[in-house]
């Protein structure tokens, strides 16, 4: 198994950053230009909750993949957990953790994943996945970061 930890700090309130994560508009809306991703299922557009599920349908590696998703824990507007219910991974949990900082927020994310295929997937966690599933976090939280911050001036 692989963790990826990603953290940014971002010029909102945790409020603001909390929502915008969670809202499955803004996901595809951050990640489209990588994966052409799109919510096809369950919750497909905006804001998740606790218990709610939702399949996207995305482009990796050129090979279009489905991954469905489920929120397993929800501390507003502190953390939210969604763990895989299908897809191509051998098991995917990604813990997002929101801290408030005097009118900023520091935005952390765990993506803990496995590949299947035995040792030939660990190969792979370790080659290639490790790398490519940091910067799609790190991409996705910059464009985060523009949203919440263009957000927390119009407050």
């Amino acid at each position: 198994m692989i963790t990826v930890q990603t953290h940014i700090e971002i010029s909102a309130s945790i409020q603001i950053c909390f929502d915008l994560a969670r809202d499955i508009d803004v996901h595809t809306a951050t990640v489209w230009k990588h994966t052409k991703e799109r919510a096809i299922s369950g919750v497909t557009s905006g804001p998740i909750g606790l218990g709610e599920m939702v399949t996207f349908e995305a482009t990796h590696f050129r090979v279009r993949q489905k991954l469905t998703s489920k929120i397993t824990e929800y501390d507003a507007p502190y953390l939210f957990v969604d763990e895989m219910q299908k897809g191509a991974f051998k098991s995917l949990r990604h813990v997002h953790e929101f801290v408030s900082l005097e009118g900023k927020t520091l935005m952390r994310d765990s993506l803990h994943f496995e590949a299947p295929l035995g040792f030939v997937g660990w190969i792979v966690e370790r080659a290639i996945l490790k790398n490519y599933m940091r910067r799609f976090l790190e991409d996705r939280n910059k464009e985060l970061k523009r949203l919440a911050e263009s957000a927390g001036k119009s407050e």
